[in-house]
């Protein structure tokens, strides 16, 4: 059993920082790809930042330039720092990783249960 878990969201002025952590545990054999995506109020889900297992990184035009995604593969961890926020991120951000369990098996992809960052105006 796999398991993704975010932290770090809260609420934050309009030009504040947050840094926002995704945690994996559970039977990880290998994690490949990362990602952060985001689902404002009556939006769809989006892609804000993603990772690869060897560190090569994208970005949503949205966030270039104010947000850094990165990780510690020693630490399961991946993180997306939040600098410059304006109200319209305000949004549940999801952690995705796909993750492969066992040496010989599936990757799948496995998504967190979202952590809340509001911004003020």
């Amino acid at each position: 059993q796999v398991q993704l878990v975010e932290s770090g969201g809260g609420l934050v002025q309009a030009g504040g920082s947050l840094r926002l952590s995704c945690a994996a545990s559970g039977s990880i054999f290998s994690i490949n790809n990362m990602g952060w995506y985001r689902q404002a109020p009556g939006n769809q889900r989006e892609l804000v930042a993603a990772i690869t297992s060897n560190k090569s990184t994208v970005y949503a035009d949205s966030v270039k330039g104010r947000f850094t995604i990165s990780r510690d593969n020693a630490k399961n961890t991946m993180y997306l720092q939040m600098n410059s926020l304006k109200p319209e991120d305000t949004a549940v951000y999801y952690c995705n990783a796909s993750i492969q369990s066992m040496i010989v098996g599936p990757t799948m992809r496995y998504w967190g249960k979202g952590t809340l960052v509001t911004v003020s105006s």
